[in-house]
């Protein structure tokens, strides 16, 4: 089993490498990539943790040597949101990596199964699609946005409202990846009340999360350790459905039957094809509906913007 991360050098890639060092199946490999010099030190440092996963670092303008016979790619490549900046901001910056990192994973590793981190995922999960489209290679059920970071955060905010521990709590959260369109589904959470105040509350506060740590740090990044655990989880996820372990599933950002946007959050069943099957949403609150028709308009319009730069 060989992982490829692709944006190795960041606040999310160097932890994420680190998570996934420790956690992946012994006799797994990771190869990590990106631009700068500190790479193969970043591989060396790691190998000294006594697991028995494999690290090999790549550093240059091309990720082509990390790619080869990768079973499943991550892109985590990109610049961080700052204060006063949001997803919008990000786009055009982060769309000219992923086009790049894209043509190449669609050159080398057509089949793995591709992990897409680098915000705005609305939009680069689009930009990422056109370019294996184009190259004829595109698989939609083998391409994902990783949008596990709204659920881990619907199940610590949820826990710490009603006093639960955050592993007894798993949130469904489905629509998109930034504010209003991330629409946790707390009406079907099994044996827990809400008041409506709480869950307006709960709902406004898992949307504008990300906000809230990219104020916290006061301009020194964005939320890198968290979305660095949900990365690892979504990741090993696909591991364990690749290795043929049964009943997997988890909610990511992808291309289904369009029954809402092209591009939406949704539970999925994992097999090791990608997705074996897209779960229902089930049934939806008055709020949560509601919630659901609101978003449309501004989550279409982030999917139209990546379709729009892959000409």
């Amino acid at each position: 089993m060989k992982i490829t991360l692709l944006g190795a050098a960041g606040g999310i890639g160097q932890t994420l490498s680190l998570l996934l060092k420790i956690q992946l199946p012994s006799g797994s490999s990771l190869s990590l990539y990106d631009i700068t010099s500190v790479i193969p030190g970043l591989a060396i440092d790691l190998n000294h943790i006594p697991t028995g996963v494999k690290v090999e670092g790549f550093n240059g303008a091309y990720a082509i040597p990390a790619l080869r016979d990768a079973n499943i790619v991550l892109i985590s490549a990109g610049i961080a949101r700052k204060p006063g900046m949001d997803r919008a901001d990000l786009f055009h910056v982060n769309a000219k990596i992923i086009y790049d990192l894209m043509n190449q994973v669609a050159s080398i590793a057509p089949k793995a199964l591709i992990g897409i981190i680098t915000n705005p995922i609305n939009s680069m999960v689009v930009v990422a699609a056109k370019v294996l489209k184009k190259a004829g290679v595109y698989d939609k059920k083998r391409l994902f946005g990783i949008s596990t970071l709204d659920i881990m955060r619907a199940n610590t905010f949820v826990a710490q409202c009603k006093n639960k521990q955050p592993t007894e709590i798993e949130v469904s959260v489905i629509g998109g990846h930034s504010g209003i369109t991330i629409l946790p589904l707390l009406s079907q959470i099994k044996n827990i009340h809400f008041s409506n105040q709480e869950v307006i509350d709960l709902t406004r506060r898992i949307q504008n999360a990300g906000s809230e740590v990219v104020k916290a740090k006061a301009g020194a990044g964005s939320a890198t350790l968290s979305m660095s655990h949900a990365a690892a989880r979504f990741s090993l996820s696909l591991v364990r459905a690749l290795r043929g372990e049964k009943n997997i599933v988890e909610c990511a950002y992808v291309e289904g039957n369009g029954e809402y946007t092209n591009f939406f959050a949704q539970p999925l069943l994992l097999d090791e094809n990608g997705i074996a099957e897209y779960l229902p949403i089930g049934v939806l609150s008055t709020f949560e509906q509601l919630t659901l028709n609101n978003m449309l308009e501004t989550l279409k319009k982030e999917i139209k913007q990546g379709e729009e730069f892959v000409r």
